[in-house]
């Protein structure tokens, strides 16, 4: 969702900068880059290092609050192309599912402001046991979407998510945003989504299954 969907990105590094500072530590801009696609508790761990002395699950939930807030009073900035692809994609009838390791409560926020009912699943990252870079947040989605994670198209923009879809056994797309992801073993990379349909990503998948077809 964030850094895929909507580039709530600068929201979450603001929350942490002033939840640091507060507590008389300072954050920059590199040490937020370490958070990106990360499970929040595992974020807040690291930010009790910084200096932030509250409960891991208390520093997710102030954090939440305040991308919310920011969300409400801000706008919600949707990444280039992300909403006319699911549009698409829903007319098309591809089931599509939302995983982030945002809060529930936040990526159903985030959901209700897109106007038709982009999502048949959501998978948040209280809804987990092992957060990304673990394939089990795919793997719970592919269960509740009743599809094969084999095949699977999933989309991601940051190092950790790439590395969940990779080990979930699905075709990995990787969108940079904040990041870049050269390198990661993405089974593509596109610059962006805009521009992007339905039939983009069926073409992608059937050359990567017809390359696997090849190799066997």
């Amino acid at each position: 969702m964030d850094g895929t969907l909507v580039d709530t990105e600068p929201y979450w590094m603001a929350a942490e900068t002033a939840l640091v500072e507060s507590f008389g530590g300072s954050w920059s801009h590199e040490d937020a880059l370490q958070l990106v696609g990360s499970g929040l508790i595992d974020s807040a761990v690291i930010l009790q290092g910084a200096g932030v002395a509250m409960e891991p699950e208390a520093i997710v939930s102030h954090l939440t609050d305040s991308v919310q807030q920011a969300l409400r009073t801000q706008g919600v900035p949707f990444r280039p192309g992300a909403r006319e692809l699911l549009h698409d994609l829903r007319a098309a009838g591809i089931p599509t599912g939302l995983v982030t390791m945002s809060l529930r409560r936040m990526a159903l926020d985030v959901v209700d402001l897109i106007e038709f009912e982009a999502f048949d699943v959501v998978v948040a990252g209280d809804d987990v046991d092992n957060p990304k870079p673990h394939p089990e947040p795919y793997l719970q989605a592919a269960a509740l979407l009743d599809v094969d994670i084999a095949e699977v198209v999933v989309i991601e923009d940051s190092p950790t998510g790439l590395r969940a879809g990779l080990a979930s056994g699905a075709l990995t797309l990787g969108v940079p945003h904040i990041v870049p992801l050269d390198g990661l073993g993405a089974h593509e990379l596109w610059p962006t989504l805009d521009g992007r349909l339905a039939g983009d990503l069926v073409e992608l998948f059937d050359a990567r299954a017809a390359v696997a077809e090849g190799t066997r």
